[in-house]
């Protein structure tokens, strides 16, 4: 089973995967633009494990953090896209303006985000260290952003 899951669901298959001795890697973000930068930061993320969940922002909490003219792209249509992608095992939404209640609940053994972040800036670290896990940070491609892009356009 893969594809876009609830976090209910993804709690009882992270417990099965705990159980079957799985690395379990997670990485979020809005993709609200889906582009290379993108699908180097998860194929990068995916290394690093032997499952990826990719925690995607809800359109309000897009809202939230980028204005009110973003999304561009719903949340339904960006993570049917991310989940098409090989690296991808699960997407899980999170209406929040950070995913640190999903991290506490699915304790990742890596978390991973772009190495634009400190990784004091990174939420959820402390709380993935506290539990012997670690945090990675991953190259950014320069000049691949969804935010470029729009400015672009």
């Amino acid at each position: 089973m893969s594809g876009v899951i609830g976090i209910k669901k993804l709690v009882e298959i992270r417990r099965l995967l705990r159980e079957q001795g799985r690395r379990v890697v997670f990485t979020n973000g809005v993709f609200d633009i889906l582009h290379v930068g993108h699908l180097s930061l998860l194929e990068k993320a995916k290394s690093f494990g032997d499952i990826l969940i990719v925690g995607v922002n809800s359109d309000d909490s897009v809202r939230r953090l980028k204005g009110k003219k973003r999304p561009l792209i719903p949340y339904r249509d960006r993570t049917r896209l991310l989940a098409a992608l090989k690296p991808v095992d699960y997407v899980v939404r999170f209406s929040e303006d950070t995913p640190l209640e999903i991290i506490k609940k699915i304790k990742p053994d890596v978390l991973v985000k772009g190495a634009d972040y400190r990784v004091s800036e990174i939420v959820g670290a402390p709380e993935v260290q506290s539990w012997g896990g670690v945090v990675r940070r991953v190259r950014i491609l320069t000049g691949r952003s969804s935010s470029g892009i729009i400015k672009k356009l």
